[in-house]
């Protein structure tokens, strides 16, 4: 069988409306059992590729993302961010910006960010007067700063699969994410103004510190998480491990917003999600190998480098690719395909791993915010309770300041590596 008949098989399957990761799996079950002399590849691939110390960093990311969500830590990031920015013109919506540059530091996920500070920010933003369709627009554009500024699960992903260092790809994520904040803020400024939206007035030194007072154990999250890996007291597998256990102490111990009972169910939610992306990366993995056995990697390499060979125009070409995907495929499920056949070609024209690895994130994020197959529109539209198609419509506005990133990112690679370089050589 050629790889013809398997990628039929693969899309047939998903249009039929069967998980991805069983419509891999199966059509790289066919191409294996028609090359039967290999059949006994599929064991050994599948639990290699699972068999990876950092991709154990994953569950307990989630787990530290759901935690958050349910123990009052979304509440106190969002009143503290109000007393930073309410002031503003357009206030809560830079509000809603700056809880997700900080709700970052904790979940990596833009689902995560979108559904629990979506609910606090969209409800604050209506009863502050702002159309609804806007504050939803808000609340999913911000949120894929969630898997930019680390920690990360799109970024831990690639990271297994392209075999980059986590540490260096967490670094690297930074300075990007802080550019998608930036750049939503000027067009939030800029319709604000057009639009009319006031402003709150600036809080008293009392409410400040109260509120400080408040979120300041939720706001440590971050700090340790980073600081332990800069000084290296812990691996950023190891670090997962920690946010995990802060944030079911905060939860159950300090704020008592979850309860002992609630346990089970959340663990369970946990390893729901986790097994997910494992059977993602596993079945991925195959149908990696069976590519490379068809030299699907060689033949896409030998083609695009006889197009070019600048290493600008190679990352201009796959962020065109890439959007593509992104409105089709979910992001991890990109990540896990794409990732091994796109490799060998970065590397044959001297494109840093790290520098590609934001990239190709920053790309499958935007992804999450165009039709079809947008995660963040879809729940966002829930939140919100409006029809997916008003969320889309309202969304599309700050595309316009994420892509201008995604270019400046893409151009400048020095954004990205200036400081994995500074910190870790």
């Amino acid at each position: 069988m050629t790889v013809g008949p398997l990628l039929l098989i693969w899309l047939g399957l998903m249009i039929l409306g069967m998980p991805i990761f069983l419509s891999m799996g199966s059509a790289c079950l066919a191409y294996l059992w028609v090359n039967s002399d290999v059949l006994m590849v599929i064991p050994q691939r599948m639990t290699g590729s699972a068999n990876s110390f950092p991709l154990l960093a994953a569950p307990f990311f989630m787990l530290t993302g759901m935690a958050m969500n349910i123990a009052g830590v979304t509440t106190r990031i969002f009143d503290f961010c109000e007393c930073l920015a309410g002031r503003f013109r357009g206030g809560l919506a830079h509000v809603n910006v700056i809880g997700s540059v900080i709700f970052a530091g904790m979940s990596g996920s833009a689902v995560a960010d979108a559904a629990g500070l979506g609910t606090i920010e969209i409800k604050a933003m209506t009863d502050d007067g702002y159309p609804l369709p806007f504050s939803a627009a808000v609340t999913a554009a911000s949120a894929t700063i969630g898997p930019i500024i680390p920690p990360s699960v799109p970024l831990l992903i690639y990271g297994v699969v392209a075999d980059v260092s986590i540490g260096r790809l967490f670094a690297g994520g930074f300075i990007p994410g802080l550019l998608m904040a930036g750049a939503l803020m000027i067009q939030i400024r800029w319709m604000a103004k057009k639009r009319g939206f006031g402003a709150h007035p600036p809080p008293t030194f009392r409410k400040f510190a109260t509120t400080t007072r408040k979120a300041f154990l939720s706001l440590l999250t971050p700090v340790i998480l980073f600081g332990g890996m800069l000084t290296g007291v812990f691996t950023p597998t190891e670090a997962a491990f920690i946010a995990a256990l802060y944030a079911l102490f905060l939860g159950l111990i300090v704020y008592r917003e979850i309860k002992w009972r609630d346990l089970p169910q959340l663990f369970l939610a946990v390893v729901e999600t986790n097994a997910v992306v494992l059977m993602l990366v596993m079945t991925a993995s195959l149908v990696g190998w069976v590519l490379a056995r068809v030299q699907i990697p060689q033949q896409l390499g030998g083609w695009i480098l006889s197009t070019t060979q600048n290493p600008v125009l190679i990352l201009l070409l796959l962020n065109v690719f890439l959007l593509i995907v992104g409105c089709f495929m979910e992001a991890l499920a990109a990540l896990v395909i794409l990732i091994p056949v796109l490799m060998p070609v970065i590397k044959a024209v001297g494109i840093d791993p790290v520098h590609f690895g934001l990239v190709v994130v920053l790309n499958l994020m935007i992804g999450t915010l165009t039709p079809p197959v947008g995660i963040v529109l879809f729940v966002v539209a829930r939140v919100a309770k409006l029809p997916f198609e008003v969320v889309t419509r309202a969304t599309a506005p700050f595309l316009v300041p994420l892509i201008v990133v995604l270019l400046l990112i893409t151009v400048f690679p020095q954004l990205v590596l200036w400081l994995p370089n500074l910190l870790f050589g």
